[in-house]
């Protein structure tokens, strides 16, 4: 397997040996280490993000830029290329995995899964590529600091909660290394199971919260998109202008070529498993608009499908997303896919426990020449993400857990567990580290937001605020 796959599962006998050599490599790099951030002087996040922005839609650069202006969490979310540059120079043990890219905890929720169970899984695979297992990890932390930060957290609550994060996906990879690889790969977040495993524990007030939340997640649903996003007109569905957020293709400047949005609607069904490409064939697309969405994506072409169903009853909403080069892949190595939407399904299909129905990829031409790779999959699935700045400091150190527990399943599926778990040990020294770490970088990512402030007052960037 080439250096850009994902490392293979260790085979028969293998463990013990992998186990060795994890705990050599902590004389090799310290786990101390991973407290170290030093920034170099040339380097320049803004021009990064520049850089990224020569390849994204020109008008929704600025409002990229302004999503990020808002606090130093938002500029954090959108600035996975900065610190992509900085991990690389950081140290590492080389134990490689599938890395989310952008595992923030904002990248973490709850969705449907095929068996309509609720589970909280890593939702969020635009960056995906193998690399080091700790730079998910330190984004992860780092993550934490910031919005602990952001909602007036004191540095002793924020380091409280970074640690329980990092202390979570310790332990939690230490178990997988004792667990069938099986186990391991059917191991999932089921959050209705995850209720009642707690019942005991928690105050009937926040059980009675929990499954209200749970019920109310499983009503956002595609049948809730299609009431939100769409009306019927004149006989017709048509998806509901909301420029620039939502602006259907009729109404765009630069028209896209609709036969070619059909064509990749129905061609990125080849994609699909036999039975869902089926599935797919009972829907037929009738209208486009393209689509702003989060942070660091605004900018890349995101349309909305609308896709009526043959019986004339529930339509299907899709998402299809351009897939561009990631982030990474600058510092861990070229991705062995060549369409870069086939890189975000394969990534996303080893890290998940479980994934969308629909997703899928596709290559579509572009008029004038030129190509660009999408992925597609419904556009809401019972999707949930958590009210980051509603959090209190226990409420956010236990939701750091949920995600630090994500990850190291997630990474044992792809990497070598057996070595992660040698290396990272019993004691609490890797979260010690990665806590410090995420302090600096909080600290960092503050200068960052500042200095993107700086370049839009200087007309170096420019920004469009409250979008």
């Amino acid at each position: 397997m080439s250096d850009a796959g994902a490392p293979a599962e260790s085979t028969a006998g293998a463990p013990a040996a992998s186990t060795a050599a994890g705990k050599a490599a902590r004389a090799r790099v310290p786990l101390e280490s991973h407290r170290e951030f030093d920034p170099a002087p040339s380097r320049d996040p803004v021009g990064l993000l520049l850089e990224q922005a020569e390849s994204r839609i020109p008008e929704l650069v600025p409002v990229r830029h302004g999503r990020m202006l808002v606090s130093p969490f938002t500029f954090y979310r959108g600035a996975a290329l900065p610190m992509a540059a900085d991990l690389a120079g950081t140290p590492s043990p080389g134990f490689r995995v599938q890395l989310c890219g952008d595992a923030h905890l904002s990248n973490f929720g709850a969705f449907g899964s095929p068996e309509r169970r609720l589970v909280f899984d890593v939702n969020d695979f635009d960056e995906t590529l193998p690399g080091p297992f700790e730079w998910d990890v330190k984004r992860l932390v780092a993550s934490l600091v910031v919005a602990g930060r952001d909602n007036g957290f004191t540095d002793a609550d924020t380091r409280r909660v970074a640690l329980a994060a990092g202390a979570r996906y310790r332990k939690a990879m230490r178990e997988f290394a004792r667990s069938p690889t099986l186990a391991v790969w059917y191991a999932r977040l089921d959050v209705e199971d995850t209720i009642a495993q707690f019942k005991s524990r928690l105050p009937k007030s926040e059980v009675k919260r929990s499954q209200a939340l749970a019920a109310k997640v499983r009503t956002r649903d595609s049948t809730q998109a299609v009431a939100k996003l769409t009306r019927v007109t004149g006989g017709h569905r048509e998806i509901i202008s909301d420029p620039p957020l939502i602006v259907p293709v009729e109404e765009l400047t630069a028209e896209p070529d609709y036969a070619a949005l059909r064509a990749l609607a129905s061609a990125y069904a080849r994609t699909l498993p036999p039975d869902r490409a089926h599935l797919l064939g009972r829907f037929r697309l009738t209208r486009v608009a393209r689509k702003v969405v989060g942070v660091g994506s605004v900018g890349t072409q995101a349309w909305i499908l609308l896709m009526e169903a043959e019986d004339g009853l529930d339509p299907l909403l899709l998402q299809a997303k351009q897939a561009q080069r990631s982030a990474l892949a600058a510092y861990a190595g070229e991705s062995e896919y060549d369409n870069q939407g086939e890189r975000v399904v394969a990534g996303q299909r080893m890290m998940q426990a479980a994934s969308d129905i629909f997703l899928g990829w596709q290559r579509m031409p572009e008029p004038g020449g030129g190509q660009t790779d999408y992925y597609l999959r419904q556009l809401r699935d019972w999707k949930y993400s958590a009210p980051i700045e509603q959090m209190d400091p226990a409420t956010m150190a236990g939701y750091g857990e949920l995600c630090g527990w994500t990850l190291a399943r997630a990474h044992a599926r792809s990497g070598d567990r057996f070595a992660i778990a040698g290396y990272l040990g019993s004691s609490a020294r890797f979260e010690e580290a990665v806590a410090a770490f995420g302090a600096s970088y909080a600290d960092q990512t503050v200068r960052d937001h500042a200095a993107l402030a700086d370049a839009v007052a200087s007309g170096r960037a420019q920004a469009t605020p409250g979008v």
